[in-house]
């Protein structure tokens, strides 16, 4: 059966876009259709692959996207995938859902949430209270939309509990639970390589991620720490380190991250996230994960088992997870077996399974 695959835009890497390598490699003909495109910026994962892209995939929307958020539910609605495709799989994390196809067509969502500037504009969007204000009207047409976008899936699956529910209270609709993949032949506990003494976070460097507050509870504890990837929030994330003991390190390809997850001690995870496949993949490192009990976390640590949990978002009460962390110890056999869960393997089966039964219909 032919199948199309929609990512709601390819200019980063991160656990949205790896979501959809998954889905590329479980469908290797199907085209992907997205709004705008950027090889270099995508690490040439989807070289070959992209079909068709919107009226918006211009450079300079490509290099500031954000501006022109008012303007992606507009192309995404007018994006259509050929009639010669009966399946159409989205990854989405906002305007894909959106895509138009043959009446007949099936179209399964695969939802990493509702589009979150239309549903928490305030916490993902660091704007001061005048932009704020002025930005609510362009809030309340995207959840208009969202809303209404929400509905065109004939399947939806969330990517944890966490957004299963946001799905039901934004759309009013049930969606099936499938975790993202974790590529337990990447990631694994490597024996070779020693823990050496170091803390670990590893993400895009983007305001709601709160790398701030890594920063700042390390330069009070002086504790090694290494912060892993690249983005806009970089300059300003560097400015805050008063430790000679905190560093930084750019995009890192699979086999040296797996590396840097066996030679941490604990993966530090201070943001509310849909998912979190940091979370998930140090522990198939045997890493623990120290995170805010809010989000996806939840469903990936077990608290005092596989990891620690800090309740409140602020630098005190990181530093006394750390602190209560190294008083502690964490069995690197459950950790492994927690991150089973999340295998590739599990989530290929399931989308399998999936396009066979409307096959079967």
């Amino acid at each position: 059966m032919k199948v199309a695959l929609a990512h709601d835009y390819l200019n980063q890497y991160g656990g949205g876009e790896r979501v959809l390598e998954t889905l590329a490699e479980i469908f290797p003909e199907a085209p992907i259709y997205t709004l705008f495109y950027n090889q270099e910026k995508t690490r040439n994962r989807f070289q070959g692959r992209v079909k068709k892209t919107s009226w918006l995939d211009r450079s300079f929307v490509v290099d500031n996207h954000r501006g022109f958020i008012p303007l992606m539910p507009l192309a995404a609605s007018s994006m259509r995938a050929g009639d010669d495709y009966p399946v159409i799989v989205s990854s989405s994390a906002g305007y894909s859902k959106a895509i138009r196809h043959h009446p007949n067509a099936v179209h399964i969502s695969y939802c990493h949430t509702p589009l979150r500037y239309a549903w928490e504009f305030e916490k993902y969007i660091n704007w001061n209270p005048v932009l704020k204000y002025l930005a609510m009207p362009v809030a309340w047409y995207l959840r208009r939309w969202d809303r209404l976008a929400g509905q065109r899936p004939d399947i939806l699956l969330a990517n944890s509990r966490y957004i299963a529910d946001k799905i039901k209270q934004c759309y009013g609709r049930p969606s099936e639970v499938l975790y993202p993949p974790v590529d337990l032949k990447v990631f694994y506990r490597d024996k070779r390589v020693k823990k050496a003494g170091y803390f670990l976070a590893v993400g895009r460097l983007l305001h709601y991620k709160r790398f701030d507050l890594i920063i700042q509870a390390f330069n009070k504890l002086n504790l090694p720490l290494l912060i892993v990837g690249d983005g806009p929030e970089s300059d300003n994330l560097k400015q805050l380190v008063r430790s000679p003991k905190i560093k930084f390190r750019p995009f890192a390809e699979e086999p040296e991250l797996r590396t840097l997850y066996n030679g941490a001690e604990a993966v530090i995870f201070p943001q509310v996230e849909d998912f979190g496949l940091v979370a998930a993949e140090a522990l198939a490192c045997g890493t623990p994960v120290i995170a805010f009990s809010q989000g996806g976390a939840r469903e990936i640590v077990e608290n005092g088992i596989t990891g620690l949990f800090f309740h409140h978002q602020t630098v005190d009460d990181l530093m006394l997870a750390v602190k209560k962390f190294l008083l502690c110890s964490f069995n690197e056999t459950a950790m492994r077996k927690s991150a089973q869960r999340f295998s590739k393997t599990r989530f290929q089966k399931r989308i399998l399974q999936l396009v066979a039964q409307v096959n079967a219909v």
